[in-house]
Order: C-alpha cells, then structure tokens, then sequence
C-alpha cells in the first residue's frame, strides 16, 4: 500500500509540529550536562575537604598518642623511682630487724645477769642468815 504525496506531506508537516512543539532535546542535554559537571565538582571539592579534614584529624590523633606515650613514660619513671624507694625501705626493715636482734641478745644477756645476780642474793642472804642466826646462839651461849 503505497501513500500518496499528500498523506507523505500531511504526516511531514505533523512530525514537523509535534518536534516543534517539544523543546530542544539538545539545549536539555547541554544544560543537564553542565549541571552534573557543576555537581560533580562540588562533590569533588566536598571530597577533597573531607579527606583534608581527615588527615588533619590522624595528625592530631597521632599528637595525641605521642602525649599519651610520654605520659606512659613518665608514669613508668615515677614506678621505677617507687621500686626504688621500696627498695630502700626493705634495707631499712632488714637493718631495723638486725638491731632488733642485737637487742634480743642484750635482753638476754641482762636476763642472765639478773639471774646470776638473784643466786648470789639468795646465797647471800642464805649465808647472812646463817652467820646471824650463828652469832645470837654464840651470844646465848656466853652469856
């Protein structure tokens, strides 16, 4: 079935007009591309920030951790210094326990004295007794 001339130029003149009452397709695609390029450098830029912001961050972090590391440092110093007061402090305790010691001994050696001292109060008074009681029988005996 073959058209004629007419129907080809009444469906020419249609086409014509619907493309004529649609926008430019060209102009949307122009525009619509400039508006993602627009985007897309805002999003890289936005990008970019972040990943500055990021490695600032990591920076201060990393500050952070070398404090932290000196802290640790110090405290460490500070429980060496405690070990080594601990240190001393068992070497006066030893020597506070040797004098206790020699202390020991010399109560044990006054013990001894007060004993031997004892024995030869009770022979002296054993014997003064004697010699006392002796000497009223002598004098009950002469007179």
């Amino acid at each position: 079935m073959a058209l004629a001339q007419e129907d080809i130029n009444y469906i020419e003149s249609l086409i014509r007009k619907v493309l004529a009452e649609q926008p430019d397709q060209s102009r949307f695609d122009s525009r619509y591309d400039l508006e993602l390029r627009e985007r897309t450098i805002r999003v890289e830029e936005e990008l970019k920030h972040q990943r500055e912001l990021m490695l600032e961050g990591f920076k201060q972090m990393e500050k952070r951790f070398e404090q932290v590391d000196k802290r640790f440092e110090q405290v460490e110093k500070r429980f060496e210094q405690i070990d080594k007061r601990f240190e001393q402090v068992e070497k006066r305790f030893e020597q506070i326990d040797k004098r206790f010691e020699q202390i020991d001994k010399r109560f044990e050696q006054v013990d001894k004295h007060l004993i031997q001292i004892t024995t030869r109060m009770d022979r002296f008074m054993f014997w003064s007794l004697g010699l006392t009681i002796s000497a009223v029988i002598a004098v009950l005996k002469f007179m």
